[in-house]
C-alpha cells in the first residue's frame, strides 16, 4: 500500500469500529484525511485493534516520523553539564525517554486535534499506547479502588511504540487554580525529581522534559522553568554518572527565552 492508501485503510478501519461515525465522509484532500485519522485516534477508546490494522498503523506512523524528521542527541548541542535546550516537536526526538504531561486518568487527550503534548504523543505513538495506559490504570484501580486516579508527581513508564524515543514517562503535574503556593512549587519539583529517579532505575540515560504544568494547568511559565532547571541541576549533582543528557524541550518562544536566561 502507498502512504495514502494506508491512511484511507486506517480511516475506514477506525470508522468501522464506531458506528456512530458511519455517516462521515472521507475528505478528498491529504490534510483533511490526516486530520480525520488523527481525530478518530484521539476519540478511540482504549483497546487493541486487529493485528492487520495495527501493522498498517505502525508502518504509517513510522513513515510519518521519517517525514517529520527524527532528531538525535548528536543534533542537539550540550550547553553545560549534560543539559540541553531544544525547541520543537517532542515526538521527533530519538532519546531514551520523553516526558508526557499527562492528566490523572492517564489515557491521553480525547479532544480531536487538540494541540497539547498529551494528544501529540498519543497520536504519533499509536493506539497501543492508550491501551497500555488503560491496562496499567486498571491494575492500579484493582489495588487501590475503582475511583483511583494517578497522583500528582507519580511517574508511569510505558513503551514509546512508533515514536523515535524508546520510552515515555507520563507524569501528572500540579494544577494552579488560584495563587501559586510553595506546595504547588514542591509538587512541580517532585515531577522532575521522580521522573529522573524512574529513568535512572530503568537505565535510561537521556531524557527530554516538556514544560510540565504550563499551558492548561496554568503554572506560570517563568517560575516553572526556574524550578525545572534548578531541580534537574541539583539532582544530577547528587546522582553523578546516572543520566548523561537532559533536554529541556520547549515549543513556545516565551519558554525558550526563559530557559536561555537560565542555561546560558
Amino acid at each position: 500500500m502507498t502512504h495514502g492508501e494506508q491512511r484511507i485503510y486506517l480511516i475506514k478501519a477506525f470508522l468501522a469500529e464506531q458506528p456512530r461515525y458511519g455517516n462521515i465522509e472521507i475528505p478528498a484532500d491529504e490534510k483533511g484525511q490526516r486530520d480525520l485519522l488523527r481525530s478518530l485516534m484521539n476519540v478511540r477508546m482504549p483497546k487493541e485493534p486487529d493485528g492487520s490494522v495495527l501493522a498498517v498503523q505502525d508502518e504509517y506512523l513510522k513513515a510519518r516520523a521519517r517525514e517529520n524528521g527524527v532528531v538525535s542527541l548528536s543534533d542537539i548541542p550540550v550547553i553545560r553539564d549534560g543539559l540541553s535546550l531544544w525547541q520543537g516537536d517532542i515526538t521527533r526526538l530519538s532519546v531514551d525517554a520523553v516526558v508526557n504531561a499527562a492528566n490523572s486518568q492517564m489515557l491521553g487527550c480525547f479532544v480531536p486535534l487538540h494541540t497539547c503534548i498529551d494528544n501529540c504523543i498519543h497520536t504519533f505513538a499509536g493506539v497501543q499506547l492508550r491501551a497500555e495506559c488503560d491496562r496499567r490504570m486498571k491494575a492500579l484501580r484493582a489495588r487501590y479502588g475503582p475511583e483511583y486516579e494517578q497522583l500528582t508527581a507519580a511517574p508511569m513508564l510505558t513503551d514509546a511504540y512508533n515514536l523515535p524515543a524508546r520510552k515515555i514517562v507520563h507524569i501528572v503535574g500540579p494544577v494552579v487554580q488560584g495563587k501559586l503556593t510553595p506546595a504547588l512549587e514542591k509538587d512541580l519539583a517532585d515531577c522532575y525529581r521522580n521522573t529522573l529517579g524512574l529513568c535512572a532505575e530503568n537505565g535510561l540515560k537521556s531524557v527530554a522534559f516538556c514544560c510540565i504544568s504550563t499551558g492548561v494547568f496554568r503554572f506560570p511559565n517563568k517560575r516553572a522553568a526556574e524550578i525545572a532547571v534548578g531541580t534537574v541541576e541539583k539532582w544530577l549533582k547528587e546522582h553523578p554518572e546516572t543520566i548523561e543528557r537532559v533536554i529541556f524541550n520547549v515549543f513556545k518562544d516565551e519558554d525558550k527565552a526563559y530557559y536561555e536566561e537560565l542555561l546560558f
